[in-house]
């Protein structure tokens, strides 16, 4: 599992700092997670492959999470691309993107499908053999959601010594990866757990954006890999947060102790700070395992 940053700071684009977005990839998917204004030509400078992106997940109706999306649909169209295309995003981005569509005459030459998302609870979004994604309801002045990315189980690894001293027939041996239990040549039952093992355990990771601090959201998100948490702001300025309902370095590093999560990166910093270090020693005095997010920045898991 591998993240990628394309950019992590909140309010307008300037020339060193872009809007949210970031790639990760996972089991052979390219999800792009936001996309704020530039997203494709950090897309492009990072060399991601247009045609891997099939899904895409619209955390809110901020304009730096979402302005760059037009112009990235539109770009596909040039490219001529014809797979599908699936857009997960608040109630009201399909008629905001198939206006712009509409008032341009700029109609896509594939499928566009969006999955419009109005719950307050977590639910499943996306689910293959391979991966599924939830929501994470999050607080902020809009209706806004996390996401939740979650492998699914591997196959489990076989000990063959295990399975041959079992007198296990070799035309078993896939079924016994994939978790059943088989009959030897004896005739005997032989238990999935006696001749295998667990396979490479499953990774998970969580994106928060904007939100103010919340521990709701704990259970959802309980024991990932990597958090991406929003810390616009440092504790200095924490009544800005609570106005803008935003969250510091410091409730970030909070949530992921609760949580107990293996790493936290630190991001939507506001453009008001030059100097992102000083999120770091925040944070780092409650939570150890803490990173910033710098755009080209990448993160595996």
């Amino acid at each position: 599992m591998k993240l990628t940053i394309l950019g992590c700071h909140s309010a307008t684009p300037r020339i060193i700092t872009h809007p949210t977005s970031q790639v990760l990839e996972i089991r052979n998917h390219i999800f792009l997670i936001d996309c704020g204004e530039g997203t494709q030509v950090q897309l492009r400078k990072y060399k991601v492959k247009f045609n891997r992106i099939k899904h895409i997940f619209i955390s809110h109706l901020h304009g730096d999470h979402y302005y760059g999306l037009a112009g990235l649909i539109s770009s596909f169209k040039l490219l001529t691309r014809e797979t599908d295309l699936h857009i997960y995003g608040p109630k009201g981005l399909k008629e905001v993107i198939t206006l712009q569509m509409k008032l341009a005459d700029s109609w896509t030459n594939y499928k566009l499908i969006f999955h419009e998302l109005k719950s307050t609870d977590s639910q499943l979004i996306f689910e293959d053999d391979k991966v599924e994604v939830y929501t994470i309801p999050l607080d902020h002045r809009i209706y806004t959601n996390g996401f939740l990315f979650k492998e699914k189980e591997n196959e489990r690894k076989l000990m063959l010594g295990a399975a041959e001293d079992a007198n296990i027939d070799k035309a078993y041996f896939r079924k016994l990866k994939q978790g059943f239990d088989v009959i030897n040549e004896d005739g005997v039952l032989i238990k999935n757990e006696q001749v295998t093992k667990r396979g490479v355990v499953p990774r998970s990771y969580a994106f928060c954006s904007d939100t103010a601090y919340s521990e709701s959201i704990v259970p959802i998100i309980k024991g990932v890999d990597g958090l991406y948490h929003e810390s616009t702001f440092l504790e200095k300025l924490s009544h800005l947060a609570k106005k803008t309902k935003h969250s510091t370095a410091k409730e970030a590093a909070i949530i992921a102790k609760k949580a107990d999560v293996k790493q936290l990166i630190l991001g939507h910093f506001s453009t008001r700070y030059e100097d992102v270090s000083e999120f770091i020693d925040e944070a780092s005095k409650i939570f150890e395992n803490v990173d910033t997010a710098e755009a080209g920045k990448t993160f595996e898991f």
